[in-house]
């Protein structure tokens, strides 16, 4: 594997496996709405283009040539359960289309189980004002159960707090099923830097298939 592709890479997540990526010697196209204000993405090896995560053909244009594709895009200003299921529909027929083989998505951490078949969201006292970005979560991951495609996709989901966007890169994660993993020892914030590595390894050595998975430090 040499040519990734990254959706989503303007955000937190997506910069984090862009570097991730890169400092492992891959060729990495980083795809965001627009390029202009995402010109520190530009380095050698990497291809910065504008691209819409919910548009079939644009999945289709961009990502052929690539070995796999990660989704780290997300967006506040479309219904979340809108957008991510779309997204999920465009990424499925359009890395078919391309030849694209493996993807690997970011989830959210308040879609993982508490007990078998409830999800942190389900809980009665769960903010309304969350939930629903957290069904759009949801719903990502229903279009690609339901979708008939060979493509082999992963969904890892950091838990169900707020990431360390600061925090340098340990190379250290565990990785669980589909539930809350248990808090660690030390209790530290899971980073942003970890989660990239934890996405990046399942490119490189694919060992979770089509399932949601739960990464923590």
């Amino acid at each position: 594997m040499s040519r990734i592709i990254v959706f989503g890479a303007g955000g937190r997540a997506g910069r984090r496996v862009v570097a991730e990526a890169m400092s492992r010697g891959y060729r990495v196209t980083a795809v965001v709405r627009d390029p202009g204000q995402h010109q520190d993405l530009s380095a050698a090896g990497v291809s910065l283009v504008a691209g819409d995560v919910t548009a079939v053909d644009d999945v289709a244009d961009l990502a052929a040539g690539h070995d796999a594709a990660v989704n780290a895009a997300a967006r506040l200003d479309v219904p979340s359960e809108q957008f991510f299921a779309a997204a999920a529909r465009a990424l499925v027929g359009g890395l078919a289309r391309a030849g694209v083989g493996r993807l690997v998505a970011i989830g959210v951490g308040t879609t993982l189980e508490t007990a078998p078949g409830v999800a942190v969201h389900d809980a009665p006292d769960f903010p309304a004002e969350y939930r629903a970005f957290s069904v759009g979560h949801a719903a990502q991951l229903e279009v690609l159960r339901a979708a008939e495609t060979g493509i082999d996709w992963v969904v890892l989901v950091p838990p169900p707090t707020v990431l360390d966007h600061e925090a340098e890169r340990t190379g250290r994660y565990r990785i669980g099923g589909a539930q809350v993993l248990p808090a660690s020892d030390d209790a530290a914030l899971f980073s942003y830097a970890d989660l990239a590595v934890a996405l990046v390894d399942e490119l490189e050595d694919p060992k979770h298939h089509r399932e949601l998975v739960a990464v923590a430090p």
